[in-house]
């Protein structure tokens, strides 16, 4: 029998006896009454009674109370507890078809609660007991493992999928790009979008997204121009992981051309496409076509405005990224960890060391934040800017992480700025803790020999060299790139195989040498 916890029995009211003179059969009286239940509490007063009155065994009635414990209103007012009292009724009740079970794993996977591992204890139940999975339920365990990163189990669900002949089902198989994706395992995702003898949109769309989960931007821009070429007509998800991957490689060209299609296509600019559309203008640094989409914006989330908060602060514009913040304020949003990170970088830039302070204090002792490492980091540059180094290696050691190789190089760089004779001391500390930190890291050791040097220290930026040419270190080619009319050219310290470099040599020298009859004049 199905038990209940003691505070939710006594809630429970006693049954009355069926009335024997009722136009309705106690089954029809009892499947009226829960089609017409309203809350948890009326579901499980129902089930005591069909306990009492031995109509249990009866699986309409089964499937009955798992549907309405795991869609409609009654699961969204007490989503934990009903989707858990459907899969004890399913656990309970053995002879249950697949589409029960389907209906508790979806109800788990597409939970906000932090229940999306439990759809896989769901799987392994029902599997336990001899039910036969579908195509139905692979989407919803896929799903499932990509919430926690289960690789392993992910895998051992593709086995699965595969001997029950749900491998060629487009679902099933968008979903296990989607958990593939999730896991950073990008050929894996690649192998099963490469296999697929049908695609959808939303095939596409999952196989651009894998891409910019992993990193590969480039790749996933690629695809998106793959998938127009195959036919497809890209919708408002699709723009927002072309305008997202855009943003990361900063191709501005490309971000206004794909902001036109948006356009073109008569594409609703919602609040998910609009942030997009933000984000990628104030990463690619036209904070005005930024400001000009979001204020245009009717609907704006807490991401919209961290969006433009940042976009200001990353482009020197720190009095108005403070007024966005102090504007968003007014309007009730609470900031998350991204909006705070935008404020800290526009008072490090203003040299609002003690506003910037106080937005680092409020941040856990009122939001509730934990700070990370970029928080500390904008904090570290903040002290740094200011010429607090003392104060910034203190703030370091007091920090309840440890620091990260990034964030001692960023104190580096403010000692090398500030004081560049390490008058404080603080210079050779930070050196010392940098490379005890990563020894093998040759950006370190070139930067601090280059300070070495600077100061006069020949000695010492030898003794480093001659480490690191004694260890086999190099040190890492110095990149920079340039867009011209769309394109994006790299070049690369020390590679003169580039395809203009002569032409580009010749252009230098005219240059400079221009500049030497100015300064002559």
């Amino acid at each position: 029998m199905v038990r209940f916890s003691a505070s939710t029995v006594s809630e429970i009211q006693a049954p009355k006896p069926f009335n024997c003179n009722s136009n309705f059969t106690p089954l029809e009286r009892c499947f009226s009454l829960l089609k017409s239940c309203s809350s948890l509490k009326q579901i499980l007063q129902i089930h005591v009674q069909l306990i009492i009155s031995g109509l249990y065994g009866n699986s309409c009635f089964t499937d009955e109370i798992i549907l309405l414990c795991t869609s409609g209103s009654i699961r969204a007012k007490h989503q934990i507890d009903c989707i858990n009292h459907a899969h004890r009724v399913a656990n309970f009740y053995q002879k249950l078809e697949s589409s029960s079970w389907n209906s508790v794993i979806r109800a788990y996977a597409t939970s906000n609660s932090g229940l999306q591992r439990e759809a896989m204890r769901a799987f392994l139940d029902m599997r336990r007991l001899g039910v036969g999975p579908d195509e139905h339920t692979f989407p919803y365990v896929f799903k499932s493992c990509a919430s926690f990163s289960g690789l392993s189990e992910g895998r051992q669900v593709h086995g699965d999928a595969l001997k029950h002949g749900c491998l060629l089902n487009v679902y099933v198989q968008n979903s296990m790009i989607h958990c593939y994706g999730f896991c950073k395992k990008l050929m894996d995702a690649y192998m099963v979008f490469d296999e697929m003898t049908h695609r959808t949109l939303v095939s596409w769309n999952s196989m651009m997204n894998v891409n910019a989960e992993c990193g590969w931007f480039y790749d996933s821009v690629e695809l998106f121009f793959k998938m127009r070429n195959s036919g497809f007509v890209p919708d408002e998800t699709t723009m927002v992981i072309a305008l997202s991957a855009c943003a990361e490689i900063g191709n501005l060209s490309l971000g206004k051309w794909l902001h036109s299609q948006v356009i073109e296509n008569g594409m609703v600019v919602n609040c998910q496409l609009g942030t997009a559309l933000v984000d990628m203008y104030g990463k690619c640094g036209d904070v005005v076509y930024a400001s000009l989409v979001f204020n245009r914006m009717v609907n704006r989330n807490i991401w919209t405005w961290s969006s433009m908060i940042i976009g200001f602060a990353q482009h020197g514009f720190a009095r108005q990224a403070l007024e966005i913040f102090r504007e968003m304020r007014n309007h009730s949003i609470k900031p998350n960890h991204v909006t705070f990170l935008g404020v800290l970088c526009a008072c490090s830039h203003a040299g609002l060391m003690e506003d910037g302070q106080r937005y680092f204090t409020e941040m856990e002792q009122v939001h509730g934040i934990k700070p990370m490492m970029v928080h500390y980091g904008a904090m570290v540059d903040m002290l740094g800017r200011a010429g607090h180094l003392k104060d910034a290696y203190d703030f370091v050691m007091s920090m309840p992480v440890e620091a990260d190789g990034v964030l001692w190089r960023a104190l580096l760089s403010s000692c090398h700025i500030q004081d560049v004779n390490d008058c404080s001391g603080v210079s050779e500390k930070v050196r010392e803790k940098l490379i005890e930190l990563e020894p093998k890291r040759s950006g370190n050791l070139v930067m601090i020999a280059n300070n070495y040097a600077e100061v006069g220290l020949w000695e010492k930026a030898e003794d480093l060299r001659s480490k690191m040419r004694d260890k086999g270190l190099k040190k890492i080619a110095g990149e920079s790139c340039i867009e011209i009319s769309g394109t994006t050219f790299r070049f690369l310290s020390g590679d003169n195989s580039c395809f203009a470099c002569e032409d580009i040599f010749l252009l230098l020298k005219i240059l400079n040498l221009h500049m030497k009859i100015i300064c002559l004049d």
